[in-house]
């Protein structure tokens, strides 16, 4: 058996969405609430990776997402018990979670790519985040025709060095097959990547590629602080 080029790592991204009730309790409780869910995140730093982006201002329907990665699955699942025990948790729901694992990519050993996640590097002060879903023509062609549609992706994506890609597997683990995660301090080019890739064959074969979700890179006591 040909060994691992990769790291296996499971991931998680975890959008919260703070209930309203939350804001109208003491200051008091709330720094205590506060408190608790930043213990609890830390707790886990020897476990997991753990980065924290707010997303208000960008959706209506969450406020901030953990992306959390771990060589452990349980540990995610710990992770997520945990912070619904503190004070905070108390008024918090997920209305979008996403679960996905790295994969070493077969289309990508010929372009220098590295299957890496680069969680927690501080590759970029935005995040966007989607779930993605190919058609299942794109799977009955023979390998040599994706391979060379992929080139062209992957030749696409070359031409906006300030967007990096990470892309995650969630066939079998959750319903997307991939979760893609573009992080970039210039988020004009995400965009123009975007569009470039509208235009490329590949697209023929997306399936779904919503919900989008922008958030930005803040330090967890500062978007906890935000929510009220």
């Amino acid at each position: 058996m040909e060994p691992r080029k990769f790291e296996l790592r499971y991931i998680a991204f975890k959008f919260f969405r703070v209930d309203p009730a939350w804001r109208r309790l003491p200051k008091a409780e709330r720094e205590t609430g506060i408190g608790e869910f930043q213990a609890a995140v830390e707790a886990y730093r020897s476990r997991a990776a753990i980065v924290a982006y707010t997303t208000q201002g960008f959706r209506g329907d969450c406020d901030f997402m953990l992306w959390a990665t771990s060589p452990e699955l349980a540990t995610l699942h710990d992770l997520h018990v945990d912070l619904f025990k503190t004070a905070l948790g108390a008024y918090l729901e997920t209305p979008y979670h996403y679960l996905a694992m790295t994969r070493d990519s077969t289309y990508t050993k010929d372009h220098g790519h590295s299957p890496e996640i680069h969680l927690g590097k501080g590759e970029g002060r935005y995040i966007f985040v989607y779930p993605f879903w190919k058609t299942r023509e794109w799977y009955l062609m023979p390998f040599e025709a994706r391979q060379e549609i992929m080139n062209e992706h992957i030749r696409v994506g070359q031409e906006f060095p300030s967007v990096r890609l990470n892309t995650c597997y969630s066939f079998g683990v959750d319903d997307q097959e991939f979760m893609l995660a573009f992080e970039t301090n210039v988020p004009d080019d995400f965009q123009r990547l975007v569009m470039r890739l509208r235009e490329t064959d590949g697209s023929r074969f997306t399936l779904r590629d919503t919900p989008i979700f922008t958030g930005m890179k803040l330090p967890l006591e500062e978007i906890l602080r935000s929510l009220g």
